[in-house]
């Protein structure tokens, strides 16, 4: 399947079982994560977005103090979930793990 094409609901639903955390709600990928303060979320956000133009993936952000929410879709795909979404998804946890307080 191509990283574009638009993912059914089984396979999304298999692919959260890898992705502690995320849910799958309005069509998009979601989690918010807490980091340790503000700076840190500033600087997670911003290593979002370098793998997000690495990857050409752009996912709606949204910070608050030390709480970044994560909403991921493929404009692509019309704002469906694909491949794109479970990779980048999984890409965020890896890089907020030595970030969060929730890992």
């Amino acid at each position: 399947m191509a990283r574009y094409s638009p993912l059914p609901l089984h396979e999304v639903t298999a692919a959260l079982e890898g992705l502690p955390g995320w849910t799958h709600a309005d069509g998009a990928l979601r989690k918010t994560f807490q980091l340790p303060t503000f700076r840190a979320a500033i600087a997670f956000i911003v290593q979002i977005a370098f793998e997000a133009e690495a990857t050409d993936h752009h996912p709606a952000l949204r910070n608050v103090h030390r709480t970044v929410d994560i909403v991921l879709t493929s404009h692509a795909a019309s704002d469906r979930v694909t491949l794109l979404d479970v990779g980048m998804a999984a890409a965020i946890d890896a890089m907020a793990r030595p970030l969060t307080t929730d890992g």
